[in-house]
């Protein structure tokens, strides 16, 4: 039986898809807005999704749908309960950008730890230039050796990010889920991990329990000078009360993969913000070559095994 295949936001995925193994009608599209996904995929049998909206109304507009395979680890973007009254199947991708995604998170704590952006603005600014001495005395810098990081989420990414920092001498802590009164075995409460660390890292997943987990009473917990990074997603962080503790000097840093609204509006707290001290990049933590290769390869390998009747990364 051939089945019909339609990838909803081709252009997400900028390598090359391997060839199923099994015979298909595939189709696919550079984009696709809401209101195109019943035209474009009226006939999947399968459909692909990175970051297209799959709700309980536009599921009731595919009547042959049997599996969503989502070229991506988030799922928050899919209904999985109506797909689940609806008999419909779910994949995800999972760990291909463990080491990557772990990377950019450690990148963005050393340059904010070491205040490389506003050294960076100095120089270009010609203050430098302007030196009495040898160097530029600007903002401070510190050494990872002997700080603090708070993990959020223990999955894949959290502990590559953990085994990258103890490589450089740093103490771990992994943070228990927020609102837990005990914590689990080698894990420490949530509100003490804010108040000890020297970084805090996000590494779960947005539910409807973590949406705007860190907002301003968080961020005043946290240590005055603390740096927070977010490769996860933009939801998990108040941005309007970030920008506020970084005005007013409550934070050291902040280091932003990842915004409330992708793509951003213009007038996006963190967009608007131009601070010395906040780095935002446009969610491309998880977008090496090798991990975007192998997020391809395990795509074809999900559906493949969907075709002969196997469950893999099921979500659904």
């Amino acid at each position: 039986m051939t089945l019909n295949v339609v990838f909803l936001d081709r252009d997400s995925l900028p390598v090359p898809v391997p060839v199923f193994s099994f015979p298909v009608q595939y189709r696919e599209f550079p984009s696709t807005a809401i209101e195109q996904i019943a035209t474009h995929a009226i006939e999947a049998d399968i459909v692909i999704s990175n970051k297209v909206p799959l709700s309980r109304e536009t599921l009731a507009e595919l009547p042959k749908l049997k599996l969503i395979a989502i070229a991506a680890t988030g799922y928050n973007h899919v209904d999985l309960q109506a797909c689940r009254e609806r008999g419909v199947a779910v994949c995800n991708i999972r760990h291909y950008g463990d080491h990557t995604v772990a990377e950019h998170a450690f990148a963005l704590m050393m340059a904010l730890m070491k205040n490389l952006p506003a050294y960076q603005r100095d120089v270009a600014a010609g203050i430098w230039s302007q030196s009495k001495q040898f160097c530029h005395f600007g903002a401070p810098i510190r050494e990872l050796r002997g700080a603090t990081l708070a993990i959020v989420g223990r999955g894949g990414i959290g502990s590559q990010l953990a085994a990258m920092a103890r490589a450089f001498g740093m103490e771990v802590l992994f943070a228990e889920r927020k609102g837990a009164e005990e914590a689990r075995e080698g894990r420490v409460l949530f509100e003490e991990a804010l108040a000890r660390a020297d970084v805090v890292s996000l590494h779960c997943p947005l539910t409807d329990e973590t949406r705007s987990m860190i907002a301003q009473p968080e961020l005043m917990a946290m240590k005055p000078g603390a740096i927070l990074i977010n490769t996860a997603r933009g939801g998990l962080v108040d941005e309007a009360d970030l920008v506020a503790a970084l005005k007013y000097g409550q934070l050291g840093g902040a280091g932003f993969d990842v915004l409330s609204s992708e793509p951003p509006p213009a007038d996006n707290p963190l967009l608007k913000a131009r601070l010395p001290n906040l780095i935002v990049t446009p969610h491309v933590g998880w977008a090496s070559g090798e991990a975007m290769r192998r997020l391809a390869a395990q795509l074809v390998a999900n559906v493949e095994a969907y075709a002969r009747g196997e469950q893999q990364n099921r979500l659904v």
